[in-house]
């Protein structure tokens, strides 16, 4: 979500001075109302990719979600997009309940079904959305998300007990608050922005949005996006842990203290490669 320029508390954005200190990169690329697309990320990867390449600069990549990741560790063969077909199916979801495109789903494509969780809407009207434009099945894109082939990058992982995360999860959001993300969504919406369908998918915004829509209380946007931060904590771990590749520490105190031998470590193995 750090693609959207003006999205910035609420995603957690390196300041000005972090990004003056140490080079950042896919930071500020689009309009928050625009869309940009696993896909778009992809392009943009290898953009800077190939000029880190010419410099011989060694990346250091943090962060991300699952999808977004496998792409810089795999490469992935993504599907084309297909905007008429996802509304329709959106809508029919609105229409006949998220049941009735799970059922088209097992019948189409079993294999992606069974990958695929059983409330996540978006995943299941791109799964199908996918069939109907492509013509080939979901699963038929790439090695499969089950498959971990060997990769030049070394993967580490930090693992937090699951109380402690939760502290830290509402920490976080009440840091994000003290630090203006009300005035920075009214500003978004004073500009006359519209956040695109994926930069609406940024945990806060949407609750921001419906609370200066007089939807919930402010309190009620708080403990919402505390929920659903920790709610997609689960799912990271869960889509995480299934790759044999990632290194995991568990921390206990100092995240980075606690890690760096192991990054020094693995940047050893990558420049002696």
């Amino acid at each position: 979500m750090q693609f959207y320029r003006g999205l910035d508390i609420g995603t957690a954005k390196p300041s000005g001075s972090e990004r003056c200190a140490i080079p950042h990169h896919l930071i500020d690329l689009v309009d928050p109302d625009q869309e940009f697309s696993v896909a778009d990320f992809q392009d943009a990867l290898q953009v800077v990719r190939r000029d880190l390449a010419e410099r011989s600069t060694s990346p250091l990549y943090v962060g991300g979600t699952g999808l977004h990741l496998r792409c810089v560790v795999d490469g992935l063969d993504l599907p084309g997009s297909w905007p008429e077909i996802r509304t329709r199916l959106e809508q029919q979801v609105e229409r006949e309940g998220l049941a009735v495109l799970r059922a088209d789903l097992e019948r189409l494509d079993p294999v992606a079904n069974a990958r695929i969780e059983a409330g996540n809407a978006r995943r299941i009207i791109r799964a199908l959305e996918v069939i109907e434009g492509s013509g080939r099945l979901f699963s038929s894109f790439g090695p499969g998300f089950t498959t971990y082939p060997e990769s030049p990058v070394r993967q580490i992982g930090l693992r937090w007990d699951r109380g402690v995360l939760a502290d830290r999860i509402r920490q976080r959001v009440d840091v994000m608050f003290r630090s203006g993300l009300v005035d920075e969504v009214t500003r978004l919406l004073d500009a006359g922005v519209r956040l695109s369908r994926t930069a609406a998918h940024a945990v806060g915004y949407r609750e921001i949005i419906d609370h200066l829509n007089g939807q919930m209380t402010l309190e009620q946007a708080r403990e919402s996006m505390v929920t659903r931060t920790r709610q997609l904590a689960v799912r990271q771990d869960r889509w995480f842990r299934r790759d044999p590749r990632i290194r995991w520490i568990d921390v206990n105190q100092d995240p980075v203290g606690e890690s760096w031998s192991v990054v020094e470590e693995a940047m050893e193995q990558c420049l002696r490669a």
